[in-house]
């Protein structure tokens, strides 16, 4: 139920910071590959703002274990980038992340190391009043 909600509050979130939703979810088709970026309630999806495409993964970090969830996150965020750059090299990926993750988590420094290693770009967002707090490119 909480997926749910984050989903929605990011969509909501990036509506009102005036993107345009293209897809929800964003399908990827390499061959008789097919990355359909929706994983239950946590899915990606599209959008467009002046000329600029992104696409979101949006994740919640509820379980017990942030390493977890951001191992989990960071393997589907590698594979989804790879996708993008087979198909739609234009688009950029971003891993929206709740603001509270974002200022403790995701603040550690193995954390700091891998969104730099990896490239990383993260957009957090406050789930409750559904914005966008920071983009991280």
């Amino acid at each position: 139920m909480a997926k749910d909600l984050f989903h929605q509050a990011v969509k909501q979130a990036l509506i009102k910071d005036g993107w345009t939703i293209t897809s929800d979810p964003l399908t990827i088709r390499i061959d008789r590959v097919k990355l359909e970026i929706d994983l239950g309630a946590e899915k990606v999806f599209a959008a467009e703002k002046d000329g600029q495409k992104i696409a979101v993964e949006v994740k919640s970090f509820i379980n017990p274990s942030n390493i977890s969830d951001f191992h989990n996150a960071l393997g589907q965020f590698l594979s989804y980038r790879l996708a993008l750059q087979m198909t739609e090299a234009n688009r950029i990926l971003y891993l929206a992340v709740p603001i509270d993750i974002f200022s403790t988590f995701f603040q550690e420094r193995f954390t700091q190391a891998a969104i730099v290693q990896y490239d990383l770009k993260i957009l957090a967002y406050e789930p409750n009043t559904e914005e966008i707090i920071q983009w991280k490119r």
